[in-house]
């Protein structure tokens, strides 16, 4: 490269600021690492005292599910006090990464009442595994309580459980994974659940169209696999289709657009290396493994994750928030046609770890603070009152 192009590429970093760069033939774009700016919000503390969030779902009264990974469950009422912790919650395994992990709502959940649970799962001899529990809402506690989908098989160790729950348009729900930190081989075996996106019915049954039903060797709930730890995912609020964000190892967090029957690479490829700092895989790239539509080195460690829709924010509408345990913000991307044209990155001065992030029906947006004592933030526009 000539002295005269170098000085180019300088100055059009310099001046693209939070603008994604153009990336190498056949290499993902790479986040800029915008230094974080102040947004036009200000920020307030709906309920505190909460043992490590990890995920929100709002009632359609107002009213918040929120878990803790310790094993509660609790409703937040409008003027943030806290219930007793609800009978029913499945037992889970409360160590390292594991716990109880998202809530969601039935599409039903007016006539049916009925709350999904993502969490660890305790096993034999010290295993666990993530499963997926559905209740019905009743008076202080979940009633008919069954598990509809465990992750197979179940292992040893306290980290990589994913979870994140979202309901598709056709009624269909998905469920985030990880791939169980030393097990991450397996996310590349169609066999067992480690490092898969699955797709099932809200029964816990497989639907007839996913890729993999009827491959002999094959787990049918599979929808797509080759991922380390999903912790963010949300519907485009157009499109319908899945999107997510994923934890990679040294480097190499990932936002996907999961496609039925597809390998995203983990751990054959990757941007990241090992915490070791040695070599993973077999570089960046591997025809019939997927690119990432964006990935950021150094790590946001990526957690909760939400299209804006809402009246608010008018200039953030169609944007996707995803919050960041490390170096702890919010992260906004601005998208335009299927990729991600600029981040934004906010509120550090918080320094605290971003583990959800939710539209309320009033049109704001809602965190979770991951720590043992774990707040909800409501970020409103600066000039609200």
């Amino acid at each position: 490269m000539s002295g005269r192009t170098l000085r180019i590429v300088i100055v059009a970093w310099l001046v693209s600021g939070a603008q994604v760069l153009p990336q190498a033939q056949g290499q993902a774009p790479r986040s800029p690492t915008p230094a974080p700016v102040t947004a036009p919000v200000r920020v307030q503390t709906v309920a505190d005292g909460l043992e490590h969030p990890w995920g929100l779902a709002f009632l359609p009264d107002g009213r918040m599910l929120v878990t803790e990974r310790p094993g509660r469950l609790r409703i937040v009422a409008r003027d943030g006090r806290l219930s007793e912790p609800l009978a029913g919650v499945p037992q889970v395994l409360a160590r390292g990464q594991g716990g109880l992990l998202d809530v969601a709502l039935d599409p039903r959940f007016a006539a049916n009442s009925l709350v999904y649970l993502s969490y660890a799962e305790p096993g034999e001899e010290g295993t666990a595994g993530t499963a997926v529990a559905r209740g019905r809402l009743g008076e202080g506690r979940l009633e008919d309580v069954r598990v509809i989908y465990r992750q197979q098989p179940k292992v040893a160790g306290p980290n990589h459980f994913g979870s994140r729950l979202v309901f598709a348009r056709d009624g269909t729900l998905f469920v985030t994974q990880g791939d169980r930190y030393t097990y991450r081989d397996g996310a590349q075996d169609l066999s067992v659940g480690f490092g898969k996106l699955v797709r099932i019915n809200p029964d816990g049954s497989v639907p007839r169209d996913n890729p993999f039903v009827g491959r002999a060797g094959a787990r049918p709930e599979i929808f797509s696999y080759g991922h380390r730890n999903v912790q963010g995912a949300a519907l485009h609020p157009q499109t319908g289709q899945l999107w997510t964000a994923e934890h990679g190892a040294r480097g190499g967090d990932e936002l996907n657009r999961p496609e039925a029957g597809k390998n995203y690479g983990w751990p054959v490829i990757t941007y990241g290396v090992d915490y070791s700092g040695a070599t993973i895989g077999e570089g960046t790239a591997k025809p019939g493994m997927e690119q990432p539509v964006y990935y950021w080195d150094p790590v946001i460690a990526p957690s909760g994750m939400t299209f804006y829709t809402g009246d608010a924010f008018p200039d953030w509408k169609g944007s996707v928030f995803i919050g960041s345990l490390r170096p702890g913000l919010l992260v906004r991307l601005t998208l335009a046609d299927g990729k991600v044209a600029r981040e934004e990155r906010y509120l550090a001065d918080l320094r605290e770890r971003i583990r959800d992030v939710r539209q309320g029906p009033d049109g704001l947006l809602y965190l979770l603070t991951d720590s043992p004592g774990g707040r909800i933030l409501r970020v409103m526009p600066a000039a609200a009152r």
